[in-house]
């Protein structure tokens, strides 16, 4: 198996081989020319209790890299970075602004004078009886500038305007796969270190998750890429398994109970057809595709058999993503003839860089 894995990793496609929507853009942009230039803000979207043993901090990072802030936070307040919450990760190279959480009781917050930095400011805190955990926040509100806008400003707009009528392919982002496919090149390796009893525990165990999420990300940008060009991934097949927007609720229907009325929520964004993260499929799973839309899945994910079997053996479990989304409240504007920005919000797992990528071309 480990042989065979190793051969396919040479068949790894860049994200330029994805489908776009349309065409690939002509017009360009350089993007994150300053630090200001890509803001993000985090939406929790849940009220916190105002009391408990965590401590929720607001903290607004410069060029810093989520994890850094929190190995930050971890040794400024003395505990293990295992301790230390936070929902998403966040851009490196930007100005952005999310929650962290730390067990801290009240009379030990002097510890955080050590925190704060040029680059890390503190913009607010609060108390909760839970810690935060990885995706649980409910939006990421982004404000990004495009300067050196080259082309014609018409196919900005016109481009801006298709992805709000019709969606915006839910491809996993450069960010999953790390520089050059790094992330995808070592599952290999994670494949041999998972029967390596003398492999440190802690390190493969991080390694193995960034490699099984970067191989699962990469046979779904497959699958939904390969529906693009059928032009059926905002179409119901048969078999396909839905989900309801803005929820991790999944649901299926037989042929006979596609209706009307279902085919309308589609169209307006109320549901969506899912794709799969490919792992180990649970026998209790309700959500499984069949008919029409697994031909489909089985025939683009035949040739990552092995993979497929990989994943299984080394713990993911099966389960399902949209193959859309959608901006809420976006809006544009031109600062002057060259210079375009975007405000928009996106509901957690949504890559920006998947939405700038249906504009322009990205410097």
């Amino acid at each position: 198996m480990l042989n065979k894995a190793v051969q396919l990793e040479s068949n790894w496609k860049g994200l330029e081989s994805l489908t776009y929507l349309t065409v690939p853009p002509s017009v360009s942009a350089k993007l994150k020319q300053k630090f200001s230039d890509f803001t993000v803000t985090e939406d929790l979207g849940f009220e916190l209790t105002g009391s408990g043993e965590h401590l929720y901090l607001q903290v607004k990072k410069t060029n810093l890299s989520t994890i850094e802030v929190a190995k930050k936070l971890a040794s400024s307040t003395q505990q293990k970075v295992a301790a230390v919450g936070y929902a998403g990760m966040k851009d490196r190279r930007g100005e952005c602004t999310q929650w962290f959480s730390v067990p801290l009781e009240s009379n030990n917050t002097s510890l955080l004078s050590n925190f704060e930095k040029d680059n890390l400011q503190i913009v607010s805190t609060q108390r909760n009886s839970r810690k935060l955990k990885i995706g649980s926040h409910k939006l990421n509100h982004f404000e990004i500038t495009l300067r050196e806008c080259s082309g014609n400003k018409e196919e900005f707009e016109t481009n801006l305007a298709r992805i709000t009528e019709f969606g915006i392919p839910n491809y996993f982002g450069q960010q999953r796969f790390g520089r050059e496919l790094s992330n995808l090149h070592q599952l290999s390796e994670v494949i041999q270190e998972a029967t390596d009893s003398h492999s440190s525990k802690s390190k493969k165990r991080f390694k193995r998750s960034m490699v099984i999420s970067a191989a699962r990300a990469y046979l779904f940008n497959q699958l939904l890429s390969e529906r693009i060009s059928k032009n059926n991934w905002n179409k119901y097949l048969s078999g396909d398994v839905l989900n309801l927007n803005g929820t991790d609720r999944n649901f299926v229907v037989d042929q006979a109970g596609w209706t009307d009325s279902l085919a309308e929520r589609l169209r307006t964004f109320d549901i969506h057809i899912t794709g799969p993260l490919p792992g180990a499929i649970d026998p209790k799973d309700r959500y499984i595709s069949s008919a029409e839309a697994a031909d489909m899945e089985d025939a683009v994910l035949e040739e990552f058999s092995v993979i497929i079997e990989s994943l299984g053996n080394l713990g993911a479990k099966a389960s399902r993503r949209p193959l859309r989304f959608t901006a809420e409240k976006i809006d544009w504007s031109w600062l002057d003839d060259r210079t375009l920005k975007l405000e928009f919000a996106l509901r957690r797992g949504a890559y920006a860089t998947s939405l700038l990528r249906e504009i322009c071309i990205t410097e």
